[in-house]
């Protein structure tokens, strides 16, 4: 049954390119032109075919997890590249197109994030290990996306560039306080009082964070510009001359989009100007990946601009510019995932087969994301007053840290 039923699934999916399918039996069928990019998969088992009807995505990343789906003389690059481009070019049976609404509509619970959830959410991802992240990540521990200025630049020059690009748009003085909202490891706030002089009030969720935060500020002699908090920002009082947010709003949900303007707006300095870094859709609002909401980033939720829009317009803030990052986010996790295969003996070590496979997964779909759908990142540039930066982006191209700086003028001399 259930391999009749996939393979009438495929039959109207695949209509770019050319997938074969070994089933658990031991048979082989072609889906697609004999044109365009090709991949074989093998399933070995009924229950594999089972899982992939009932929930494509989510079947298919437990049964590459599983070690019941395997690429055959392809990489997991070109079946998941397939498998990204003909989604949504076929036809898609109807009982699944139903589920998916489903989970569409759902998604309000699933994502309703409050405080408590939200802790737990955080930690089921970022307090797995930081020597962990520490293998794969560039030396200032940033997970969110580096900006590729040029095209050959190194993980560390990208990240110090993608820094410098948002402290540009932050105009920053010294003395200024600073609000980062989901400050990860601390990197941002490390760089902001150290080449910018400010006074910064870092927050996050997560207790491995917070621990490797507070010690490397304590390391660079910056704890007395630096205070870490483990706190939410529903939380959070006072007002700040800027507020930086880099690869939190993901976190958000989109029963909260209203209250996370809204605190900004609360928070921010009526002077002030607040940055927000997110993976966003160029495209209407869709389904979050089943896979990634269990077993990456439960709570997680991609936004399309279209959602983001009315809590930032209610918010009474100012739009004072947004910028559209593409592709950049995809060169980022290249440069991860070869670093994470570079380590696999000290991964393993540690780690069961199962979490590697599951580590990977989540690093190749990830790019799949921004090299084949409608994914990219948001700067979000936001203020309460319209002058309160410079009426064009010229003066962002003058800002750059001192590393930054130097960076840029090595590239240009070369």
């Amino acid at each position: 049954m259930w391999d009749k039923l996939l393979d009438r699934f495929l039959k109207g999916m695949m209509v770019a390119d050319r997938l074969s399918l070994t089933y658990p039996d031991g048979s082989t069928r072609d889906y697609g032109p004999d044109t365009g990019a090709t991949a074989h998969l093998e399933i070995s088992d009924a229950a594999t075919l089972r899982s992939i009807i009932l929930n494509p995505d989510l079947g298919l990343g437990e049964g590459y997890m599983d070690g019941k789906i395997i690429p055959r003389n392809c990489t997991l690059d070109d079946v998941l590249t397939i498998i990204v481009r003909n989604r949504f070019k076929g036809t898609i049976p109807p009982w699944m197109l139903m589920a998916n609404r489903a989970r569409f509509h759902m998604r309000r619970f699933i994502q309703n994030n409050a405080p408590t959830a939200s802790r737990k959410n955080v930690a089921h991802h970022y307090d797995i290990s930081d020597d962990l992240y520490r293998l794969f990540l560039d030396q200032d521990m940033q997970y969110s996306c580096a900006y590729f200025v040029h095209d050959d630049m190194s993980l560390e020059e990208a990240q110090i560039a993608k820094k410098a690009h948002i402290a540009g748009k932050l105009c920053l003085e010294p003395g200024m306080h600073v609000l980062d909202i989901g400050c990860g490891w601390g990197g941002m706030a490390l760089t902001l009082a150290r080449d910018y002089g400010c006074r910064v009030t870092g927050i996050t969720l997560s207790k491995n964070q917070l621990a490797t935060a507070k010690h490397r500020a304590k390391a660079e002699g910056l704890s007395d510009q630096i205070e870490f908090r483990l706190q939410d920002y529903r939380h959070t009082e006072g007002t700040f001359d800027r507020i930086v947010s880099v690869g939190m709003l993901e976190h958000v949900g989109v029963p909260n989009f209203g209250t996370y303007f809204n605190r900004v707006a609360e928070l921010l300095d009526p002077d002030g100007v607040a940055l927000i870094h997110t993976i966003g859709r160029s495209a209407p609002p869709m389904t979050h990946s089943s896979w990634i909401n269990k077993y990456i980033f439960p709570g997680g939720y991609v936004p399309s601009l279209s959602e983001l829009a009315p809590a930032m317009e209610q918010s009474g803030l100012w739009q004072m510019d947004i910028e559209v990052w593409r592709l950049h986010y995809a060169k980022t996790i290249r440069h991860w995932r070869d670093r994470f295969d570079a380590h696999l003996d000290e991964i393993s070590a540690t780690y069961d087969d199962r979490f590697v496979r599951m580590f990977r997964y989540y690093l190749t779909v990830c790019i799949m994301a921004f090299e084949q759908q409608m994914q990219g990142v948001y700067h979000l540039q936001l203020a309460h007053k319209r002058d309160a930066v410079p009426l064009t982006r010229d003066y962002l191209y003058d800002a750059a840290t001192p590393a930054a700086a130097s960076i840029m003028h090595e590239r240009r001399q070369a």
